[in-house]
């Protein structure tokens, strides 16, 4: 049989009365209040002191390898003259000091700063070093090198000191420590067990509409009766029925942006995708699935198949877990973390079902809309006239040579510019439009064309025109969206 163990007990400071003696003309419970207010006042003096004995290591650690690096730099012999590195030291810190400091310091005032502490080093080791040498009478001749010598020195020594000062400090921190931890005090004591009542949080609301509802349409009944004054009822209007052939327009489901970061996640990716629902209750909620089916559309529309098929993988997680019940979340990421062969593989094959649905529906709807969508086409005003691209095969050469009559007297450096010009338009064109001009075939280019917005392809066929990559024989563009169906 165990027995309770109350060690803990021992730590616990208490004092009788009879353990105050005291002079009988003195009340003993003033002497009672003395006793305690000492107790009181040792025992914030020693968590001040430990206060102020970590904040001086915590300084100390940081300037300690900065002196140690100064110091390894005077002791290297590749070092020429100590001094002038040491007024280096001096001239950078004066002119560019950081702000950094230790906490509590205020960063405004360069002497509570680290630069700030070591720039006052230096200096104080500088005079002191500058007094020694005088006070020694050296030569002029040989007082640099004195200098440099009780430079280095002096900065080992502060190596030295300051190692010794922080060995020191722990060692007073760490017995000050297990004395204060000897006794139990009321800072030790916090809440362990509580009988309070936590509410739990609020269930999320479900996905909001981008619609909503339409209110449903109301029509009033009147009846006609024989006598109207005969009953005051039928002044009254009839009671107002809604209308039962006008069904309710419902908007869709927006995606949130958690649900947005939920579709991150990769395929089949089923502990990540457990996480992350147990961290973000929103998304467990009714509309989410819809919202995340409409998401994988748009995206197909886009050209964005992989975050598609990751919206579709995500919708039909929620619609399982769903399906199964209340414990539906826990159920069915136990059996895919698991790796249950059967579930993973109707998963598996009703992801990929689901996603060649949406992008052979949306391939059909992209279609529609560009049959519909205005293009800009290059169509020659002459049906008699064939339409040509000068395209260019690169920049001017240097020795650019004119031939053929008339060319004595055509400004060939004018030329260059022109060419240049043409060059460069033609090599800031996409790359599937440098493809098609290259080929030279008309329907190649249009096609490229009609791909692109409208302001775009005008200001292309602009440039084309411009630099003489195109010509038309009376200039401009002439819009045949449409021109088929005209006919």
């Amino acid at each position: 049989m165990s027995r309770l163990n109350y060690s803990k007990w021992d730590a616990l400071e208490l004092s009788d009365d009879s353990d105050i003696e005291g002079h009988p003309n003195v009340d003993k419970k003033s002497l009672i209040r003395w006793k305690q207010r000492d107790i009181h006042e040792k025992r914030d003096a020693r968590k001040n002191r430990i206060a102020h004995l970590h904040a001086q290591i915590a300084c100390n650690k940081v300037l300690f390898p900065r002196i140690v690096e100064i110091s390894n730099a005077l002791k290297n012999p590749s070092t020429s003259s100590p001094t002038a590195y040491v007024n280096s030291l001096v001239e950078k810190l004066e002119k560019n000091p950081s702000r950094d400091c230790p906490p509590g310091n205020n960063p405004d005032k360069i002497e509570q700063t680290y630069d700030g502490m070591m720039l006052s080093l230096l200096r104080q080791v500088i005079q002191i070093s500058k007094d020694k040498v005088k006070t020694a009478s050296v030569p002029e001749s040989e007082r640099d090198e004195k200098l440099g010598k009780l430079l280095t020195t002096a900065m080992a020594e502060h190596v030295a000191q300051l190692n010794e000062t922080i060995k020191k400090d722990q060692k007073e921190v760490d017995t000050e420590e297990k004395e204060q931890n000897k006794k139990i005090t009321s800072d030790d004591i916090h809440e362990g067990f509580s009988n309070s009542y936590v509410a739990p949080k609020a269930d999320p609301a479900p996905i909001p509409l981008e619609g909503g509802k339409s209110k449903k349409k109301e029509k009033a009944v009147e009846y006609e009766v024989l006598n109207p004054g005969a009953s005051s009822s039928a002044k009254g209007k009839a009671p107002q029925v809604a209308d039962d052939d006008d069904e309710d327009d419902e908007g869709l489901p927006t995606i949130t942006p958690t649900i947005e970061k939920f579709a991150q996640i990769g395929l089949y990716q089923y502990e990540e995708s457990w996480k992350f629902i147990q961290a973000h209750r929103d998304v467990y909620v009714p509309g989410a699935a819809d919202a995340l089916l409409i998401a994988a559309f748009r995206a197909e529309q886009e050209g964005r198949k992989k975050l598609a098929k990751q919206c579709v993988h995500q919708s039909l997680l929620i619609q399982y877990c769903e399906k199964l019940g209340s414990d539906g979340p826990r159920v069915l990421f136990r059996k895919m973390i698991d790796g249950d062969p059967r579930a993973e593989r109707v998963f598996v094959d009703d992801v990929e079902k689901t996603y060649q649905q949406i992008a052979a529906r949306s391939k059909v709807l992209v279609e529609e809309a560009q049959r519909g969508r205005e293009q800009i086409q290059l169509v020659p005003e002459d049906p008699n006239m064939a339409l040509s691209f000068n395209v260019p095969d690169g920049p001017p050469p240097e020795n650019l040579v004119l031939e053929g009559p008339g060319s004595e007297n055509v400004d060939i450096e004018e030329v260059r510019k022109v060419l240049q010009a043409r060059w460069d338009v033609f090599d800031g064109f996409p790359e599937d439009l440098q493809e098609a001009l290259k080929t030279g075939s008309l329907d190649e280019v249009n096609k490229v064309l009609g791909d692109m917005d409208v302001p775009l392809a005008e200001a292309i066929v602009e440039s084309l025109n411009t630099v003489g990559i195109l010509s038309f024989a009376e200039g401009g563009i002439r819009d045949e969206t449409g021109h088929d169906d005209e006919e």
